[in-house]
């Protein structure tokens, strides 16, 4: 009976052995691979690539946008994501667990409207210091692109009729030109607000807005009021003009952002040349009037067209609530500095204070609770610089009166040098008093 007993327990043991053997996984089959785990929030990387689009859109420099997305991106506990910035697109790249991931978006093209600018900076802060969350921070990024501007059409065409008078008066004209200037600046506010900016007509706008112009200033308007055709010319087309380009390519250039810097360059350039074809095409088909030298109003009147200019600035591209002031105080103080620079060091050297005092009082405003963001501010100035209207005239001098205007344009060169030399300027001292204020701060806490 013993005997049997352990047969029994004999045989149930080797079954279970060799049940275990059978069900064993095989020596051939690997284990299973457990992915590794992301670290990145999902919504971190398609953010920062909608956003660098965002602020190119806005006209900020691509190094100013990489420096951003860095902070961005560093808030959110991530020091391993890197952009390359471009004017066409953003390109970031993320180092994840399982490999590196790359994302693109491309630039809309499309410039934004101040109100839009203001917006921008406003949610930039708040995914900074964690105030939304990202996923809502996509959302708000995504109406923010499609929101409608702040003033309708009509307000657009007559903030664009101050504009071009403003800046007329800047140049001193005579009393007949202001009417002109206003016929003018309304044609053209109107087919810039009725040509939509993604139609193929707004490629060709700016070559037919500089032909009718000219038409019109040296056939119409000029023998009509007398005056000169080119006074009339060139503030008509303000807002063609590439002057912001320009500026932000020489800021780039001095980062050592030479891709950005070289395709935006080439791209204002390029644009000068389009508005100087109109020009020429109607040198071509209108006889030109001989020069007429009008009696000029006095230097108070350009104190006058910088007022018009920034309400201009505020109906045209939609600034936000209450920037009314703010934008006439940095146009102010930069227009100033410009004219004491021409006086105390040289005309193609003045840029350098009107650049230097336009960033310091921009950034100095946005500190204030009430004061809008930097970039509201700054924009406008850079149009009231206008070292593409430098060029331009020199190219329109050539063609209407064949003038050798090569050293203008030598000047708006050197006067894109220089106010890019007075911006860089004034964002060093600028943060250098930041970094000596949070310091001053830090030691006064300690107990």
């Amino acid at each position: 009976m013993a005997a049997g007993h352990t047969a029994a327990r004999m045989l149930r043991s080797a079954r279970r052995r060799v049940a275990a053997f059978l069900h064993a996984p095989s020596p051939d089959k690997h284990p299973a691979v457990v992915a590794p785990v992301s670290t990145v929030d999902p919504d971190l990387v398609p953010l920062l690539t909608e956003l660098g689009v965002c602020l190119l859109d806005a006209g900020q420099a691509s190094n100013e946008v990489e420096d951003a997305l860095s902070v961005v991106a560093s808030a959110h506990g991530d020091n391993e994501v890197r952009a390359f910035v471009v004017p066409t697109g953003v390109l970031v790249q993320v180092d994840d667990p399982g490999g590196v991931s790359t994302h693109y978006a491309s630039s809309t093209g499309r410039a934004f409207s101040l109100d839009q600018v203001g917006a921008l900076d406003q949610l930039v802060r708040a995914v900074v210091t964690g105030a939304i969350e990202l996923a809502e921070a996509r959302r708000r990024l995504a109406r923010l692109r499609t929101a409608p501007p702040r003033f309708g059409p009509a307000l657009g065409v007559l903030g664009h009729t101050l504009l071009t008078v403003g800046f007329g008066l800047c140049l001193r004209p005579s009393l007949g030109a202001v009417s002109g200037l206003a016929i003018l600046g309304a044609l053209t506010g109107l087919a810039r607000v009725l040509v939509p900016k993604t139609s193929a007509l707004a490629t060709a706008l700016p070559v037919l807005a500089s032909f009718v112009v000219a038409v019109l200033s040296t056939a119409v308007l000029g023998p009509w009021l007398g005056v000169d055709p080119v006074i009339l010319i060139t503030p008509a087309l303000v807002t063609f003009l590439p002057g912001a380009a320009l500026t932000t390519a020489t800021i780039e250039l001095t980062h050592n952002q030479v891709v950005s810097g070289a395709s935006r360059l080439v791209y204002g350039l390029a644009q000068l040349l389009l508005l100087a074809f109109g020009v020429v095409a109607a040198a071509v088909v209108v006889a030109t009037p001989a020069p007429i030298a009008p009696v000029p109003f006095g230097p108070w009147v350009a104190y006058v067209g910088v007022a018009l200019v920034s309400g201009g600035f505020v109906l045209y591209l939609s600034a936000p609530k209450g920037s009314l002031p703010w934008i006439s105080l940095t146009l102010y103080s930069a227009f100033v500095a410009q004219a004491v620079g021409s006086v105390v060091l040289s005309p193609q050297l003045s840029g350098f204070l009107g650049g230097l005092v336009l960033i310091v009082v921009s950034r100095l405003i946005a500190r204030l609770p009430s004061g809008p963001p930097r970039l509201v501010t700054a924009l406008p100035g850079f149009w009231l610089l206008v070292p593409g209207a430098m060029g331009f005239i020199g190219v329109t001098e050539i063609a209407t009166t064949g003038a050798q205007a090569v050293s203008q344009l030598i000047d708006m060169v050197l006067a894109l040098f220089s106010i890019s030399l007075g911006i860089l300027t004034g964002t060093g001292l600028s943060n250098e008093a930041s970094s000596l204020r949070h310091t001053w701060q830090r030691r006064t806490q300690r107990p």
